[in-house]
């Protein structure tokens, strides 16, 4: 799928100098002393500089070897492991979560899994000797770190501190095809200068040092928060093609830069078989996926039953429905909304008598790794709705509010609480590892009545 490219926008006219002239032998030498120059280091001193203010200052050292085996023991803390060894972490998991399977959960029952202390100093490391990180990402993410060195505007860390240029984020797909998506914090710009650093970012992908990114498409987002949708602030298209494609358990999957789509293409159809087969569904059922974000889990199933998704995002509804279109299937239709809303008006509208198996995957919105719990109106609907009597429930981070969604659906009935319908009981628990040398998977817990 193509699109056209916006038109750039100038201000007083051409711009005669070339912001990124290519110095003697730039390639691969220009990058490594690029990427040893002030960037890092920066901000390194802007976090001290923000420490010295506390009452009790910390030392953060040099930014040596030490924190790149530190960035490791976060982001992948089995690293260390041999395979065979991870295995075992990974079946300790499954026979701790086998003690809860056919029990009905009261709220003493429930356990933290995992827990994670996240420390408030600030520190940048560079991510590319992490084995979970694709080349390509690594690679981009110097890229922009050398545009950062280059830019008379600063990087935006923390709000409160200032600065522009905030995150990027970049989807890729077992092709190598790359979507880069860079926010910035406007601040008071005004539209001409947001049009030039948006001129500039372009020219540094598709002419100058970033040009070897080859970029199948660069998005740019004003922000003003943490993380926002497309509705909230439109995606813009500096260059390239609008869309980046997957292909996943014989389907063509359409992902826009709004969409969350996962990044272990393997793992996830492992993931979705795993559902599909859990779930039990068939001719006679209609798969209800709640939170479907691109439709990838229906879509997957849709050889055996009947569809219907529900997803808060627009732009990954329309992604949906694009891979509906392409792939010729009928028997699946998206609506657009809040789960809550939705939900109790599309149950009535369903015949008396289908079987309705749904499928819960509550963790995201959007490309933002928020994990929220299903609205209690939600819940409320799943358990007052009588043809419902198979729930496949899919988190990756099974603790914390989760957990109380788990014991909303398994508590005894409640007139106070409006939970009317008989209590679901947790049959299975199945861990699914997408995140290679780490503790965490998806876990997909399997409920019946």
């Amino acid at each position: 799928m193509s699109g056209a490219r916006p038109a750039a926008r100038r201000v007083n006219g051409e711009c005669k100098q070339d912001p990124f002239p290519k110095p003697p032998g730039w390639s691969q030498l220009f990058l490594g002393s690029a990427c040893k120059g002030n960037f890092t280091h920066m901000i390194a001193k802007k976090c001290q500089r923000r420490q010295k203010s506390q009452k009790k200052p910390r030392h953060l050292g040099p930014l040596d070897d030490s924190w790149q085996e530190r960035l490791a023991d976060v982001v992948m803390p089995l690293w260390r492991l041999s395979h065979e060894e991870q295995l075992k972490v990974g079946t300790q998991l499954k026979s701790s979560l086998s003690i809860l399977s056919g029990a009905r959960l009261e709220e003493n029952h429930v356990n933290q899994i995992l827990f994670l202390s996240i420390d408030r100093n600030m520190v940048c490391v560079r991510s590319n000797h992490l084995k979970n990180i694709p080349k390509k990402h690594s690679q981009v993410a110097q890229y922009y770190e050398v545009f950062l060195q280059q830019s008379p505007l600063e990087p935006c860390l923390l709000f409160r501190e200032g600065g522009y240029w905030r995150e990027l984020i970049a989807h890729t797909n077992s092709q190598g095809h790359t979507m880069a998506i860079i926010s910035f914090h406007p601040q008071e710009l005004r539209q001409e200068e947001l049009c030039v650093q948006k001129e500039t970012v372009k020219k540094f992908f598709t002419k100058g040092p970033g040009a070897v990114c080859d970029l199948t498409s660069l998005y740019f987002q004003e922000s003003t928060t943490t993380r926002c949708s497309h509705q909230q602030s439109p995606y813009q298209l500096l260059f390239g093609e609008p869309h980046i494609f997957e292909d996943l358990l014989g389907l063509k999957i359409c992902i826009s830069p709004d969409a969350f789509f996962q990044v272990n293409i393997a793992g996830a159809e492992i993931l979705y078989r795993t559902m599909g087969e859990l779930s039990g569904v068939n001719s006679n059922t209609i798969l209800l996926d709640i939170c479907c974000v691109t439709g990838v889990i229906g879509l997957s199933l849709a050889q055996y039953t009947s569809v219907l998704g529900i997803e808060l995002v627009e732009q990954a509804v329309e992604d949906a429905r694009w891979t509906v279109a392409f792939n010729g299937i009928t028997n699946c239709e998206f609506h657009t909304g809040r789960a809550e809303k939705i939900l109790p008006q599309l149950l009535k509208s369903k015949e008396d008598g289908q079987l309705i198996v749904a499928v819960v995957n509550p963790a995201r919105a959007g490309t933002a790794n928020v994990f929220l719990p299903l609205d209690y109106q939600v819940v409320q609907a799943i358990r007052n709705y009588g043809a419902i009597r198979i729930l496949v429930f899919v988190s990756c981070k099974p603790h914390g509010e989760i957990t109380r969604n788990i014991i909303e659906l398994c508590c005894p009935p409640n007139s106070a609480k409006k939970l009317l319908g008989e209590p679901f009981v947790l049959r299975q628990a199945v861990p699914v590892d997408l995140f290679p040398h780490t503790p965490h998977c998806e876990l997909v817990l399997l409920f019946t009545q």
